[in-house]
């Protein structure tokens, strides 16, 4: 393909978002970077847009064909806000887009999983990228990481469950790969890191790696509900919660094999993550 398609890039300072502008400029894609503050992204044309404020919507649509599409933070009912856009947006010209879901959710199911299921019928071109837990939970302002930093504890109702913790850097990757390549997905993509981890060798990983004890301490469901709702609203806390009570059962004891399939490079392991981050802060 060529740079003819403008991409536009909801949530484009966060986690996954800054990382899928950057590929598809370092590409020579054309990206149009859209986020509450039109902060400049190098190398994109930054818009504000606002998922509750519709009259952002139009300008941010101006001219793009493709979007990556993150939900609102701390919706519990993003469709109700994310339905409405993207029936604009395909009226506005837009033929591919992106949806950043998760690996907990499927179509029809809660949240992101509406508007999953919306997706296929609204765009001939889509994917919706379903990521396990992001590694980067364990940094920055994230509650883990502070609860790492501050008391070298990490506080999970996942028991011994196991998830297959993946880089946000390979999540990005993905999602240029299937917003650029000719050949639109059309499906929904389970991503992993390479390996499945409990919350205890996540612990000891961190030990290991920064020479600072970390321990693991497993809670009741009650426990980190009542510890999430103290910041983020309880319907999105037990939401939350009930996703780590799914883990202590299983469902995140998994592995794939996209990254490596659609990028041709294996995804980052845990370890190694640990050690970029922690060469970055030393």
């Amino acid at each position: 393909m060529t740079t003819s398609h403008t991409t536009l890039v909801i949530g484009a300072t966060g986690t996954t978002g800054r990382r899928v502008t950057a590929g598809l400029t370092g590409k020579g894609h054309r990206a149009r970077a859209a986020g509450r503050t039109a902060t400049p992204v190098a190398g994109a044309e930054a818009v504000r847009f606002d998922w509750h404020e519709p009259a952002t919507w139009d300008e941010a649509l101006d001219g793009v064909d493709r979007a990556y599409l993150v939900p609102p933070t701390g919706s519990s009912d993003p469709a109700t806000v994310m339905l409405p856009f993207l029936r604009r947006a395909r009226a506005a010209g837009v033929q591919r887009s992106v949806l950043l879901s998760s690996s907990a959710i499927p179509a029809g199911g809660p949240a992101v999983g509406q508007v999953h299921e919306e997706l296929p019928g609204l765009f001939e071109e889509w994917a919706v990228l379903r990521p396990s837990w992001f590694m980067q939970n364990f940094t920055g302002r994230t509650l883990h990481a502070r609860s790492i930093r501050e008391d070298g504890v990490i506080r999970t109702a996942a028991g011994d469950g196991r998830v297959g913790f993946i880089d946000a850097e390979d999540i990005a990757a993905v999602a240029v790969h299937a917003l650029t390549d000719d050949q639109a997905p059309n499906t929904d993509l389970i991503l992993t890191g390479p390996q499945a981890l409990s919350y205890d060798d996540v612990a000891t990983v961190l030990t290991e790696v920064t020479g600072r004890p970390v321990v693991h301490r497993h809670l009741t469901f009650e426990q980190l509900r009542d510890r999430w709702a103290a910041e983020i609203p309880l319907e999105f806390a037990t939401m939350l919660a009930g996703m780590d009570r799914a883990i202590a059962g299983g469902a995140e004891d998994r592995t794939s094999d996209t990254v490596e399939r659609l990028t041709g490079r294996s995804p980052g392991t845990f370890r190694a993550f640990v050690e970029r981050e922690a060469l970055r802060s030393s």
